[in-house]
């Protein structure tokens, strides 16, 4: 096994396009308020897109740095996932269109039923659409929202906005979170 450390200058990069993802991510969450109802659609495929473009780009470059260091092509394709790889341009697929049947309580058509994949995606959001008829209160999910919140207002420097757009409990904790964290200040030369 190859315990060479990650070259500090790929490393940085990595941490700069994952920090670029989580804004993405941040994003995505934000345009799912209530109060932007006008551009949800556009603004949420936009910022996931931008955030899984990003994401890929971290895995192509570590790909890149391993093709280099003469990593074997069979491995890379193994590390790499490829058979995981869905393409966006074919649009969604009929186990997607499954997923969304479930989550807003429409029955799939007998031929649909029929494959297993959209099964599953079909019941999970069935399970999907009974969780939000309950409160938000997986502690993981609200806690990773909160950072996420916390951070973006703390870089803009707009807390008091969180007020406007979430929820009282995750504006509290993404409060809380803003106020230990300090605003980045740029690295000495």
């Amino acid at each position: 096994m190859d315990d060479t450390q990650m070259p500090e200058p790929l490393r940085r990069a990595i941490h700069q396009l994952v920090s670029e993802a989580v804004q993405h991510c941040q994003e995505v969450l934000r345009y799912t308020e209530p109060d932007q109802a006008h551009t949800w659609k556009r603004m949420t495929l936009y910022r996931a897109t931008d955030g899984a473009d990003t994401l890929n780009m971290v895995a192509m470059l570590i790909a890149a740095y391993c093709q280099r260091t003469g990593m074997s092509p069979d491995t890379l394709q193994s590390y790499l996932q490829v058979g995981q790889q869905e393409l966006r341009s074919a649009g969604p697929q009929e186990d997607d269109r499954a997923h969304v049947a479930g989550l807003v309580g429409e029955a799939l058509s007998y031929e649909a039923m029929r494959a297993p994949a959209n099964r599953m995606r079909h019941h999970r959001g069935q399970r999907q659409a009974e969780q939000a008829q309950r409160p938000e209160d997986d502690p993981g999910r609200l806690f990773t929202e909160a950072c996420l919140h916390g951070l973006q207002a703390r870089l803009c420097d707009d807390v008091e906005a969180l007020d406007s757009y979430l929820s009282p409990r995750v504006a509290e904790l993404a409060k809380k979170v803003a106020s230990v964290l300090e605003v980045p200040q740029p690295a000495p030369a």
